[in-house]
């Protein structure tokens, strides 16, 4: 073989390999553009992503994630349904029942609301308003602590039916950042002040991840009666799926915190189960 034919036949061999190559890449480059048509060729398997990088939460961030299986904090809120009427009762097995206390917190007399509820191994809903909880955060973060559920009660307590839909979204949404930085996570919970709801507050409520929740039992603790007529009320009221409304705010509420004490036991006692609700009803 002369030196020009081994020279011709090494070049026609080069070019047979760079032509496959050639084919090879495009097939390869078919295969990850090329998606949902039934004769393209199957995506390439690309090696496994490790897990994104998150920021560390603080110890507040896992309090109640057992409990609840909330998010992280500034986690987006999730699809809530937008109801036309507030929940009233919660379910439950046997004789089930939630206490809720609104307006504060309030350094007079939620920490001896808490104290009982401690004393007593129960957990209850405190839907507080903005403007109290900014001023008292270590009264939400204990409530995080012992296990009980923040809910938004708007940041000023006015009344939803005069306000525009704009209005009524900064005092939600003012509040929520409140309930976060200091609880340790969004509220999942919403109660308009009087019991006056809207379509808006249903609808926003919603977008920030909130369910609405009323009540069935009203001590009426804010006209100030005497503790043992609170206490006549919540007794009389009691039955499975009840949803009990007391204040920690708001004016003089010693006569709920001395209720509270005469009746909570008592409930105990005739086998109720109090406790918390968790999210979506049947």
């Amino acid at each position: 073989m002369t030196k020009d034919q081994f020279l011709t036949r090494l070049l026609s061999r080069r070019r047979a390999l760079l032509g496959g190559a050639a084919a090879v890449g495009a097939a390869g480059t078919a295969g990850l553009f090329a998606a949902g048509t039934g004769d393209a060729p199957k995506r390439p398997v690309l090696p496994a992503a490790g897990p994104p990088a998150r920021r560390p939460l603080k110890p507040s961030a896992y309090r109640l994630q057992p409990l609840t299986g909330y998010g992280p904090p500034r986690a987006a809120p999730r699809r809530t349904l937008v109801r036309h009427e507030p929940l009233l009762k919660v379910s439950g097995r046997g004789r089930t029942m939630v206490l809720t206390f609104d307006d504060g917190p309030d350094p007079r007399y939620t920490p001896d609301i808490l104290d009982t509820l401690a004393q007593y191994d129960v957990r209850a809903m405190f839907f507080v308003c903005g403007e109290m909880a900014v001023d008292n955060k270590d009264l939400l973060t204990r409530m995080s602590d012992e296990g009980h559920v923040v809910g938004n009660h708007t940041w000023s307590h006015p009344l939803l039916t005069r306000l525009s839909r704009g209005r009524i979204r900064s005092e939600m949404e003012r509040t929520c950042d409140v309930i976060e930085e200091a609880y340790g996570e969004r509220p999942q919970w919403f109660r308009a002040p009087y019991g006056a709801w809207n379509r808006a507050a249903f609808q926003l409520g919603a977008e920030l991840g909130m369910e609405p929740l009323a009540w069935t039992v009203d001590t009426l603790d804010w006209t100030a009666p005497a503790a043992r007529t609170i206490v006549g009320r919540v007794e009389n009221g009691a039955a499975p799926g009840v949803v009990v409304l007391s204040h920690d705010a708001g004016g003089d509420r010693s006569q709920s915190v001395r209720a509270l004490r005469d009746y909570l036991p008592q409930l105990l006692d005739s086998g109720y189960h109090i406790t918390v609700p968790r999210r979506h009803y049947a």
